[in-house]
């Protein structure tokens, strides 16, 4: 299921689309119980893309799968947090609409992290922007909670074509 929701005073007439990540709205495609429970489900795309989402030691990832079938992992439980996570139950993408066609430029995914081992009910949850180029698929910026995160990760995900790959975040 998917969503158009055209944004005010959008630079460049780029708008969000939403696709749902909920475990209900996906396809469970592997389960696997032993040695550690781990899963993976495709979820809607737009535009040809679909997203893989991988449930793995209580730690949630995204995998986009371009229209060619390649694979990108956005390794979400390295770049944004090594701490058990799990993903909000929507996908943003950000796209242009050019001669009838939509061309995805960017998605945002939230992120719940729990990072506090004396406290596993408190959550930071973060957003993760990925750029979407011909030369590259990966998360660009991750955005701390707060009550512009929302349109901070959009702004830059308006800007992530040119911005550099995130690296692993340190143990």
């Amino acid at each position: 299921m998917c969503c158009t929701l055209p944004l005010n005073a959008v630079a460049g007439g780029i708008e969000s689309v939403y696709t749902d990540l909920a475990p209900e709205r996906c396809r469970t495609i592997e389960v696997e119980e032993d040695p550690m429970p781990r899963s993976l489900q495709r979820c809607p795309g737009i535009a040809g893309y679909t997203l893989h989402v991988a449930d793995e030691d209580l730690r949630q990832t995204v995998t986009v799968i371009s229209p060619n079938g390649k694979k990108h992992p956005l390794d979400l439980w390295q770049v944004i947090t090594t701490a058990f996570s799990s993903l909000g139950d929507k996908a943003e993408w950000r796209i242009i609409r050019e001669k009838g066609r939509i061309i995805p430029v960017a998605l945002i995914v939230r992120v719940n992290a729990n990072e506090d081992p004396e406290n596993p009910n408190r959550v930071r949850s973060y957003l993760a922007v990925a750029k979407l180029t011909q030369e590259s698929i990966c998360v660009t910026d991750k955005i701390a909670p707060g009550a512009t995160a929302n349109q901070e990760a959009r702004n830059a995900a308006d800007a992530s074509a040119h911005k550099p790959c995130m690296q692993a975040s340190p143990p």
